[in-house]
């Protein structure tokens, strides 16, 4: 029967999956055939196609693609099924290609393992085998007898579910096997971060209007956003750990885990933005960051007069590519941050070590992971992002956005947002209601020129429908642009306006 034929598909595709799994826990993790085939897929796509899953699905890109991967190989996995009972062997080969993907994408990525091959091999191998297995036991019809005279549609449902249970037991060793996972977890439960040498300031009062959805002007750890290309969070213990400066360099450094924390630490706050966020997005956040200034570090190595760029490398292959001056720069302070609100970096947020570079978008200055800083050239070298069409230097632009408008325990109206414009600072917000005038709204108190700040505007509207938009003012006079521009190649632009009816 047809069905029962793309059902074997599906068993054996997914029991291989599975032993796949356990093989890629025990030799080479980043090789598992589903997160290696996700993060090939990524790195395949044009800057548009990832411009716009990262519009359509914000933090929840990763999730998304998993799923889509997930119901693609259900689909794939029937037909093969169904192709295997019709004209055999055309399903075992398109299994075979599946598995070559797979494998090929694994030993492909930058930090391949030497058996990353093996998971893809054993998926393969296993479904291949399975499927004919499967498919002798699968009845022409409902009724018909198995060769011990029983029905045979139970054999096939005791093969299948007997299947399913040795590939789900695998995938389940596999997640056991995350030693790695474990031990990093771990030490990072275990560290405790050393005191500042250089603490940041209390925040000021009246820094947080603390009004009801209006964003915190601190984010949390766990709200903040994540944008990155790592199917799999990069685990890394901090004693594995260090940091390589190289390049257009009088001498190469070496800094290790140990070499870090014993630096005089400097702590800030900063508000980070990634380049993909829409004109009202939630793309950003700000949070207290610890670490150890970028520039002394290019100091100690010494960098050519003739370059301007520093190519930065995650663990996992991931680059960054970012201005020298900005990382030189003394009053701009981008850091290696080992924490962040008082805590060790979350892993998906760089454990044990990213960059920070105040004013600049995350794609040209935040790497997580980091593990290499290459000294050279714009002209010589390309980032990751910027090899599919975005900007070089990414420097964030003067936005605001509107967060709420409502009533205030029954009495008057307000209008709330933030407004940011990271290494300048904000000196007004304005609000317009209806197509009037422009009316100023009232600042939260600054943290410092890296930080959104928030705003607020009482409001008395009459019933019917309205349109609210705002723009900012920088600290240098800039008026926020109402010009309406795409994020790529370099952030939007544009006031955010919000339709409500009272």
């Amino acid at each position: 029967m047809r069905l029962l034929a793309a059902g074997a598909g599906v068993v054996a595709v997914a029991t291989g999956l599975g032993l796949g799994a356990l093989v890629a826990a025990l030799v080479a993790p980043d090789a598992n055939p589903v997160l290696a085939v996700g993060s090939l897929l990524i790195d395949l796509s044009p800057g548009p196609v990832k411009k716009f899953f990262i519009g359509l699905f914000g933090t929840f890109d990763k999730t998304a693609l998993l799923i889509l991967i997930g119901v693609l190989l259900l689909v794939l996995a029937g037909i093969a099924g169904a192709l295997e009972r019709r004209r055999p062997p055309l399903g075992r080969i398109l299994i075979g290609l599946g598995a070559a993907l797979g494998l090929v994408a694994a030993v492909s990525r930058a930090t391949a393992a030497p058996l990353a091959a093996a998971p893809a091999l054993v998926t393969g191998l296993a479904a291949i085998l399975l499927l004919p297995a499967l498919l002798r036991r699968a009845p022409e019809a409902p009724d018909a007898p198995g060769a011990d005279g029983r029905p045979a549609r139970r054999a096939f449902l005791q093969w299948s579910l007997g299947s399913l249970a040795l590939g789900g037991i695998a995938a389940l060793g596999g997640v056991a096997l995350t030693a790695k996972d474990r031990t990093v977890a771990a030490a990072r439960k275990a560290l405790r971060l050393p005191a500042p040498a250089v603490a940041a300031p209390p925040l000021p009062a009246g820094a947080d209007l603390r009004i009801p959805g209006l964003a915190r002007i601190v984010s949390s750890n766990s709200g903040f956003y994540r944008i990155d290309t790592a199917l799999q969070v990069p685990q890394i213990d901090p004693d594995d750990w260090a940091l390589e400066i190289t390049g257009m360099v009088q001498k190469t450094v070496r800094v290790t885990w140990q070499d870090l924390l014993a630096l005089p630490l400097e702590e800030y706050y900063a508000t980070l933005m990634c380049v993909s966020n829409p004109v009202g997005g939630d793309l950003i956040g700000n949070a207290r960051w610890l670490g150890y200034p970028v520039r002394n570090l290019l100091e100690r190595a010494g960098p050519s007069s003739r370059a301007d760029m520093v190519l930065s490398s995650s663990t996992d292959g991931f680059t960054v590519g970012t201005p020298l001056e900005a990382l030189l720069d003394e009053q701009r302070n981008a850091i290696l941050a080992v924490g962040m609100n008082g805590q060790p970096l979350p892993p998906e947020h760089g454990f044990p070590v990213r960059m920070i570079v105040p004013g600049l978008y995350g794609y040209v200055s935040a790497t997580k992971w980091v593990v290499k800083l290459e000294v050279t050239r714009f002209d010589r070298a390309q980032a990751y992002w910027t090899r599919q069409g975005w900007g070089e230097r990414g420097p964030i632009k003067l936005q605001s956005r509107i967060d709420t408008v409502r009533r205030i325990d029954g009495g008057d109206w307000v209008i709330a947002g933030v407004a940011w414009r990271q290494f300048v600072g904000v000196r007004g917000v304005q609000v317009q209601v209806d197509g009037g005038s422009w009316q100023d709204a009232q600042l939260s108190a600054p943290i410092s020129v890296n930080t959104w700040v928030q705003w607020r505007l009482p409001w008395r509207p009459a019933s019917g429908s309205h349109t609210v938009a705002v723009r900012a003012i920088g600290a240098d006079g800039e008026v926020q642009t109402a010009k309406v521009a795409d994020v790529l190649p370099d952030g939007a632009t544009g006031y955010h306006k919000v339709t409500l009816t009272v």
